[in-house]
């Protein structure tokens, strides 16, 4: 059975394991003793990729989800009806509010019926590739279009790419989140790199 490992080479000539879980397959998967047979090919900075989730983690650490049980395009279509139906019929701003209030009750039945808000890394990660432009667009089977994010696996992209991914990353981050509490673009990855031990 064929395992990926990512290696670090040591001053000695010893390769010793990159991420947990290559130590994990090395522990659990892997024989003592046994002969393994390697394709070596040399990968991207794995102190640049830590360095990219240290800046997600600080994200995910000052974000805190605002709406409640409704969806972002949940209030933009009942609004954009609302505009709509005040482009005939006038008073936008009750139409507005009427939209607002049912939006509330909407969310409060949600709730009532156990759906609750929750904060997930995996979908914040999601979220942050796609929105720095990482995706692929897959069409579903009623025709809509959802955006998946592609991998950034070292097998999947090489430096250059993944530094791209980064900036387009710093400037999700630095619009939606970061900018509320940090001074600059700057102040914001320092913090990130101190919690990696990177202080720059």
């Amino acid at each position: 059975m064929a395992h990926e490992l990512q290696l670090i080479k040591q001053s000695s000539g010893i390769l010793i394991p990159a991420t947990p879980e290559s130590s994990d397959t090395l522990q659990s998967k892997i024989k003592l003793g046994a002969v393994l047979v390697a394709e070596i090919r040399q990968v991207r900075n794995p102190a640049f990729h830590r360095r990219f989730f240290a800046l997600l983690n600080l994200g995910f650490e000052y974000w805190e989800p605002t709406g409640g049980a409704i969806s972002s395009n949940e209030r933009k279509l009942i609004t954009g009806y609302a505009k709509y139906l005040a482009s005939y019929a006038g008073n936008e701003s009750v139409l507005i509010d009427v939209a607002e209030q049912y939006l509330e009750q909407v969310a409060n039945r949600r709730v009532t019926n156990g759906i609750s808000l929750c904060k997930s890394f995996d979908a914040y990660r999601s979220w942050v590739i796609i929105e720095a432009g990482h995706y692929v667009a897959i069409q579903l089977p009623d025709g809509t279009l959802k955006k998946h994010p592609r991998s950034i696996s070292f097998a999947n992209m090489d430096e250059v790419e993944f530094q791209q991914l980064y900036k387009a990353a710093l400037d999700v981050l630095w619009r939606w989140i970061l900018s509320r509490s940090f001074r600059s673009r700057d102040e914001a990855e320092n913090v990130a790199a101190q919690l990696l031990g990177f202080a720059g």
